[in-house]
């Protein structure tokens, strides 16, 4: 007597389908000691029902009036527990691998990133990996994974698009460095780095659109100034200028 699923949340509400002959008026369904709910018989080979919430492995019946079946194994699964992400974002237009590891991730069907799903490949009971699908747009999403045992939330994703760079104020600073410099722009949120020539500069992101970064000391002249994040970089050619302190 196939059983389809054969295993289910520990919560109980799993659909299952239970096949088999001389099904016809089916009166219950049971797990283990507990009765399911939702009994449908469907036909004379095919019964339908929801399993109760249990734990382990139980065997399932079905009673007609010529009696009790046998007993079919039925699996109660925990449900997922997951903790780490890795990476954390990516480009909006998707196909990066995300790493995801915890525990009960053995039976994961489906990854959702904000609503829209991907198919992992299940390493282990701890870890599987997805391609993460197309986002709608840069931005963080939830990302909850569904196994037999039941759906797990509390990560989030980050969807990012290139950065642009618009406009530096001001354009110009001393050699020796210190400038305080706004870099406006688009999709700056989660700029990585920013450099002046091929130094990097230490920054704080302000909101989307700008960034607040400190010139590094620099040699004389103009040197081109580069923001990078998750999803690529945008280069400003001879955006700065290096001014050398006067001498007398």
């Amino acid at each position: 007597m196939p059983i389809s699923p054969n295993q289910g949340s520990t919560g109980g509400g799993t659909p299952v389908t239970v096949t088999g002959t001389n099904l016809t008026g089916t009166s219950a369904v049971t797990f283990g000691t507990k009765p399911a709910t939702n009994v449908v018989n469907v036909s004379p080979t095919e019964v339908t029902a929801v399993a109760p919430s249990g734990t382990g492995t139980v065997g399932v019946t079905v009673t007609t009036p010529g009696g009790t079946s046998n007993p079919a194994p039925f699996f109660y699964v925990g449900a997922p527990f997951k903790s780490t992400l890795s990476p954390t974002e990516g480009v909006t237009a998707g196909g990066n691998t995300v790493t995801i590891t915890g525990t009960g991730l053995s039976t994961a069907t489906s990854v959702s990133f904000g609503g829209v799903t991907a198919v992992p490949t299940v390493t282990s009971d701890s870890q599987l990996t997805v391609t993460v699908p197309v986002g709608a747009g840069p931005g963080p999403v939830p990302v909850s994974v569904t196994t037999a045992g039941g759906v797990n939330n509390g990560f989030s994703y980050t969807y990012v698009d290139d950065p642009t760079l618009d406009s530096l104020t001001p354009t110009s600073g001393p050699t020796t460095g210190g400038t305080a410099v706004t870099i406006t722009g688009t999709n700056l949120t989660t700029t990585e780095e920013v450099t002046f020539g091929v130094n990097p500069a230490p920054f704080s992101v302000v909101n989307s659109t700008t960034v607040s970064a400190v010139t590094p000391a620099g040699a004389a002249g103009a040197v081109d100034v580069t923001i990078t994040n998750a999803a690529g970089s945008d280069t400003a050619i001879g955006a700065f200028t290096y001014v050398a302190e006067p001498g007398i």
